[in-house]
């Protein structure tokens, strides 16, 4: 069983938590102990070498994650670097195809379901919650898919409920009807007039599934398996209701000097995030997700320009590299190398980036084993944002 501390930093890991007919890349032979192409499509000596040490001083630290895995995938050429353990109890690397909760990343999923239905005809944009959910609270009925997508809808939060987090505390693998999530905020008021302000809340993709199986009249997870795992090749992409996690994967570890660091991977089901957070995928299919998603393979020219229309300021949660920016279930990292769209998570064990260029030809995914937030670990969240923007640098880089 978990840690109380572990299940209490839940709620945390709640604001953690595509496609492309390109192939997935072929992988290289790593550099050092990770990753790196010697050939001239891949990166200088020295670049990898620095890249490494990066990594290696991540791990390093005394809060620092037991392991971290980064994929660079530039067309069909991909590089991996790794520090540490994927497992402690073996030793074992992180792996480009372990598998992994993706946390929020998943709402980029979300994001390109609803999108894919805006270019069938099947929804608008202009939808409202009253509209399409109409059992939900009228209080929330003029709130629109796009203000869902944007944050920007002021749906309370149900992973803040004390109801939900009573129930979560009291067994940590509770199995929701993730369908029903959203009733534990049905009698709270909106936080704010819809589209005025900006607040990250996992109601909103909770919201945005249900309306994707309203006019579809689907389950959500086969319009994920049509919509998005599909079209890219996604073999080792799902979204399990349980806690465990299939082999192999990345263990997750709730990592409190000085004491050892506890391996956390299935203490917590994930029906209780379901759309908001609830994916496993693999470093290697991250990628194939965001190239396509962050790029202009899996959507219209029209639907793609309200996708990237971005309100500035507004961060990911956690932040990712840069300047934030948020657009409809993407986000837009200015570092300062270049532009990125992508999108990141937390989730107890977890912190994810995935972030690709514009045009979709190249993609990073990074990826440790524990967790950290702006509330959680800040200084270690500083510390990675900083390692990620070099490593984005990187992969903005001309060779």
């Amino acid at each position: 069983m978990p840690s109380r501390a572990s299940v209490r930093r839940f709620r945390v890991g709640l604001s953690v938590a595509a496609l492309t007919a390109a192939a997935l890349g072929t992988l290289l032979p790593p550099a050092q102990a990770a990753g790196s192409d010697p050939s001239p499509a891949g990166g200088h000596p020295y670049d990898d070498e620095r890249l490494q040490r990066q990594l290696e001083r991540l791990v390093a630290q005394d809060d620092g994650p037991p392991g971290v895995i980064a994929v660079l995938t530039r067309g069909d050429r991909t590089q991996v670097y790794t520090a540490g353990v994927g497992d402690i109890a073996t030793g074992r690397p992180p792996h480009p195809d372990d598998h992994m909760r993706i946390a929020s990343i998943a709402k980029a999923f979300s994001g390109a379901v609803a999108l894919r239905l805006v270019d069938q005809g099947l929804l608008s944009l202009d939808d409202t919650i009253g509209s399409r959910l109409p059992a939900q609270p009228a209080a929330w009925h003029a709130v629109t898919l796009r203000q869902l997508l944007q944050h920007t809808s002021g749906l309370p939060d149900f992973s803040a409920s004390p109801e939900f987090l009573r129930i979560l505390q009291a067994d940590p693998r509770h199995v929701f009807d993730p369908r029903t999530l959203l009733d534990f905020v049905a009698d709270k008021p909106l936080h704010f007039l819809p589209g005025t302000l900006y607040e990250y809340s996992n109601s909103d993709n909770i919201a945005v599934a249900l309306m994707a199986e309203a006019a579809t009249g689907r389950r959500y997870e086969d319009l994920l398996k049509d919509l998005v795992y599909r079209p890219v090749g996604l073999r080792r992409t799902s979204l399990p209701l349980g806690y465990r996690l299939p082999h192999p994967f990345l263990h997750g570890y709730d990592v409190n000097p000085p004491a050892e660091p506890e391996d956390i991977s299935e203490v917590l089901g994930v029906s209780g995030i379901w759309a908001s957070g609830g994916i496993v995928s693999t470093p290697r299919e991250l990628g194939a997700f965001i190239r396509a998603y962050g790029g202009p393979a899996l959507l219209s020219e029209e639907t793609r320009k309200e996708q990237l229309t971005f309100r500035p300021g507004d961060s990911s949660e956690p932040a990712g590299p840069g300047t934030n920016a948020a657009g409809l279930a993407i986000f837009q990292y200015t570092t300062r190398c270049g532009v990125l769209h992508g999108h990141t998570g937390n989730f107890p064990g977890y912190t994810q980036l995935a972030a690709a260029t514009p045009d979709g030809s190249r993609s990073l995914t990074f990826s440790i084993n524990t967790q950290t937030s702006k509330s959680q670990k800040p200084a270690l969240l500083a510390r990675l944002r900083t390692v990620q923007e070099d490593f984005a640098c990187a992969l903005l880089k001309n060779h």
